[in-house]
């Protein structure tokens, strides 16, 4: 079933890597949350990814995780990149990306 799914060009839950945080448009805490479930749930480290306007959010969501709820929580990297977009009127454009590694 998760085969024919695929095909369909649909994702499944297990399409995206557990220890992966994306970050959006929702209040940090949200982000927040997650980040401590992960680590919660046993994960060593989880990595959170931003790109445009919502990478101040994500270095919130990491100091936040971080310094309040996972104190034995490091930073393990930071790393900054940029991707090309297509627009919906077909001209490209370039967007920050920022991934923080959180490691216990």
């Amino acid at each position: 079933m998760a085969e024919q799914m695929e095909e369909l060009g649909e994702r499944t839950e297990s399409s995206i890597p557990e220890n992966v945080v994306y970050i959006g448009k929702k209040p940090a805490m949200n982000y927040v949350l997650a980040v401590v479930t992960q680590f919660n749930n046993g994960a060593k480290s989880v990595k959170i990814r931003a790109r445009g306007n919502t990478i101040s959010r994500a270095v919130d969501v990491a100091e936040i995780a971080r310094n309040r709820f996972i104190q034995d929580a490091k930073v393990g990297s930071i790393a900054i990149n940029s991707e090309e977009l297509q627009n919906e009127d077909g001209t490209k454009s370039k967007v920050s990306t920022i991934e923080i590694l959180l490691a216990k």
